[in-house]
């Protein structure tokens, strides 16, 4: 099991910048991908941006794309979402998940991740 804790998140004005960052820990040896995910209030948790980690490949919701990057740390077992141009929109629980066995094409599936955070919100608000 790997444990993960989220920490970055705030508030934060249309057009501001916020950058979130998910430390894992445990048996991170098994990582294959990690993600970030995000749940709006009334909505279903969404896919965001993930990290396949041998080869730091990166995957986007189109909506976010040119406004956020996901970028690892392979040796700190960290990963990082910087979120630029932050919209009303983007408004949430952002949830860092991982998982030693997911397949690339269930990299947006949060059903497919076996480890989460516990969330940190990122307000965006005029």
């Amino acid at each position: 099991q790997v444990q993960l804790v989220e920490s970055g998140g705030g508030s934060v004005q249309p057009g501001g910048s916020l950058r979130l960052s998910c430390q894992a820990s445990g048996r991170t040896f098994r990582t294959r991908s990690m993600g970030w995910f995000r749940q709006a209030p009334g909505k279903e948790r969404e896919f965001v941006a993930a990290v396949w980690w041998g080869s730091g490949s990166t995957y986007y919701r189109d909506s976010v794309k040119g406004r956020f990057t996901i970028s690892r740390d392979k040796p700190k077992n960290t990963v990082f979402l910087q979120m630029n141009s932050l919209r009303f929109e983007d408004t949430g629980v952002y949830y860092c998940a991982s998982d030693p066995s997911i397949i690339l094409s269930s990299i947006a599936d949060a059903r497919q991740y076996d480890d989460w955070g516990q969330g940190t919100q990122v307000t965006v608000a005029s």
